[in-house]
């Protein structure tokens, strides 16, 4: 029997977000409803890290865990959302796209309030764990190689010289994953790779396909208690569906005739 293990994908977290990532914004009155939620439910929260390592026989789990995530690095995080965190004794990872961050940077990602790569160590600071988000934010799944192989590194390189440490985890824009993919992360010296999947992840999940939850705006704290039980979603892993490959398969020859596109 596969035990749930619910992992949350946030991204900003603000009262007046951009019009393009509105649906996947929660405001701070909700998301500290959301986080007195999770503490209430009993749940131990933990870094990414430690859900991968159990993964890879590296260590166990908590009784009941359950992993905050962020993508992106939208300019509330080293604020108000790092410390709404900390204050609840709840750690989590942020997955950074560094293009976004850095001034004069090519980047797929629409404007947005965005924090600097350089506040990236005053978020270990407040106890959460950085991992690689790309550089530019593409759809990886429909890159040529090489194209591939230079967001994964890239971004990964650029965070361990401001970081001055390994980076070892990675999160696919918007989820887009193959077997390419996977075995590119791997090649990149990445440890995990967490998808989306809108799923439960799970004791048994796949270390380079870990599903995690999207928490949109129209989430309500009764469907994070729910999460919280291990209901209310699908337990990971599981295979494709043809949809999803078919709509895979779409994309990439839409990328032929267009160029790389933004994976959101």
């Amino acid at each position: 029997m596969r035990t749930p293990v619910p992992v949350l994908l946030y991204h900003a977290v603000t009262d007046d977000p951009p019009p393009w990532i509105a649906e996947f914004t929660v405001t701070p009155r909700d998301f500290e409803a959301q986080l007195d939620a999770i503490v209430a439910g009993g749940r131990t929260a933990v870094p990414l890290s430690v859900l991968a390592g159990h993964l890879a026989g590296r260590g166990g789990l908590p009784p009941r865990p359950v992993v905050l995530t962020f993508d992106d690095g939208f300019a509330d995080l080293p604020g108000p959302t790092a410390e709404a965190l900390a204050s609840r004794g709840l750690p989590a990872t942020a997955y950074l796209t560094t293009g976004a961050l850095t001034p004069g940077r090519a980047c797929l990602l629409p404007p947005a309030p965005m924090m600097a790569l350089a506040q990236a160590p005053l978020l270990e600071q407040y106890g959460m764990e950085i991992g690689a988000h790309t550089v530019t934010h593409p759809q990886l799944d429909t890159l040529a190689p090489r194209a591939l192989r230079r967001e994964l590194r890239d971004a990964k390189a650029t965070l361990e010289d401001v970081l001055g440490h390994r980076v070892a985890h990675l999160a696919y824009p918007h989820g887009y994953n193959s077997r390419a993919v996977r075995r590119a992360a791997v090649d990149a010296g990445y440890a995990s790779a967490v998808a989306v999947r809108h799923a439960l992840s799970s004791e048994t999940d796949e270390p380079y396909r870990i599903a995690r939850l999207i928490v949109r705006r129209s989430h309500t704290v009764a469907d994070v208690e729910r999460w919280m039980t291990g209901r209310g979603a699908r337990t990971a892993p599981y295979p494709d569906s043809p949809a999803t490959a078919g709509w895979r398969m779409y994309r990439r020859a839409r990328a032929l005739v267009r160029g790389p596109g933004f994976a959101g």
